[in-house]
Formats: C-alpha cells, structure tokens, sequence
C-alpha cells in the first residue's frame, strides 16, 4: 500500500474501489456508516467496502490532516463511494434513509 498520508496515494486508493471508507474501530458514527452500507450485503454482487482503520496507522494524525485538505472533513469516518467523498455517519445515513446511498452504490459498480 502506499502512504495514505499523501493525495496521491488516497486517490489511488479511492480510484480503485467501489467504496472506501476511513474508519476508527471504537467509532459509533463509523458503525453506522458501515451498518448503512452493509445493509445491501444481500443483494446479488455486492462488494464489501474497503475499511481503513486509522487506530491501525502508525501516520493516523497525517492521513486526517490529508483527507481534511481534500474534502474539509478532518473527522472520521470519511466515506468515499465512486471515487467520490460522500461525507460521514450522519450523511451516509441520511443518504440511505433517503434511498439515494443506493443508487449511488449501484452507480459506482459496489452493487452489481
């Protein structure tokens, strides 16, 4: 892997997954993003996300920083769906509750 500390590497990462999400373990709002998108698991191609985990990164203080430079949002979690910053917990909730997380997961290929 490269160093997620670096724009680069972060789109690189986000280029090559369907949906990429910076996560702390011990994070409720992470949870619930996950929950949100896990929720679509049953359906025929799903791609599970690509999670990763900050506490687990030694540059964790670094990686924020960079994700805040590229979306204004230094906090966790970060989710990326087509490549794409779609915000946090409350958004990526909100966004499955509307119905809208969906079409996007379709959009970006993680629903097949």
């Amino acid at each position: 892997m490269c160093d997620l500390s670096k724009v680069d590497c972060i789109e690189l990462v986000v280029s090559r997954h369907p949906v990429v999400v910076f996560s702390k373990s011990y994070c409720p709002y992470c949870r619930r993003a996950l929950e949100a998108i896990s929720s679509f698991s049953s359906k025929a191609g799903f791609i599970e996300p690509i999670v990763i985990d900050l506490t687990e990164l030694s540059n964790m203080p670094q990686i924020q920083f960079t994700l805040g430079e590229m979306t204004g949002r230094r906090t966790v979690p970060n989710v990326y769906v087509g490549g794409k910053s779609i915000g946090g917990g409350d958004e990526t909730t909100a966004l499955y509750r509307s119905g809208e997380l969906e079409q996007l997961l379709l959009k970006a290929g993680a629903i097949q």
